[in-house]
């Protein structure tokens, strides 16, 4: 996924109030850039950090940038929540990620029942669901997810199962915007609740497959597939 437009350099000051986050720019003006993250972006907040924020171009928006990644411990962490969701659809609407080969048609924000998935795949021979999450929460070597308590999530996890029952194929794909990782788990610490479902849909047939993307300020590209404990 490259970036439409240059980014814009900066130090973080502070993130606050969930989706805000002030940012001086090189040039010394400090601006107010949105955050995408909801959760608490737990080892990956840092004061004075080096960031890079996307221009929005929309004068009824009351913040002109979207924060992108800051560096930590020289590596960029991705943590636009949106970009994972437009990285994944791109790599199975290509055929790039090899589990999720071969659709033949790739549709984006579908509904199933009352919930809605990030993607459905399909060809002649099966229908698949995909639910998306960023992970940026790092603990040693281990990429973690939730980095909040998550009861969406812990819901989606209990709406793949019932596709999974359906004849279904069931995917709960992370995307794991940082390169400073080698193992996938859940957050059982933090969401107790979220890790125990993890494993109950996962002995129930749902595939979960943890994929770790390159962030550079130019581009943001999948490298590979993470092992997973559970």
């Amino acid at each position: 996924m490259e970036f439409s437009e240059s980014l814009i350099h900066g130090r973080l000051i502070k993130r606050y109030k969930r989706f805000l986050a002030d940012v001086t720019l090189d040039n010394g003006e400090i601006v107010t850039a949105h955050c995408t993250n909801s959760g608490t972006m737990k080892s990956c907040l840092e004061e004075n950090a080096e960031v890079y924020l996307s221009p929005v171009n929309d004068p009824k928006r009351k913040t002109q940038f979207t924060w992108e990644m800051l560096k930590i411990n020289d590596n960029w962490v991705g943590i636009n929540t949106n970009n994972p969701n437009q990285l994944a659809f791109d790599a199975i609407s290509q055929g790039s990620i090899e589990k999720l080969k071969g659709y033949t048609d790739v549709l984006r924000e579908v509904k199933y029942g009352d919930s809605r998935f990030d993607i459905m795949a399909k060809n002649s021979l099966e229908t698949c669901y995909v639910e998306v999450k960023n992970v940026t929460l790092k603990e040693g070597k281990y990429a973690l997810f939730p980095d909040a308590v998550t009861t969406r999530g812990k819901k989606h996890l209990e709406t793949l199962m019932k596709v999974k029952q359906q004849g279904m194929r069931a995917v709960m794909l992370y995307i794991i915007q940082r390169m400073d990782v080698k193992i996938f788990a859940p957050a059982k610490d933090i969401d107790p609740g979220y890790a125990k479902t993890l494993k109950k849909a996962y002995e129930n047939g749902v595939e979960i497959i943890p994929l770790q993307a390159k962030v550079t300020p130019r581009n943001i590209e999948i490298i590979g597939e993470l092992p997973f404990e559970i």
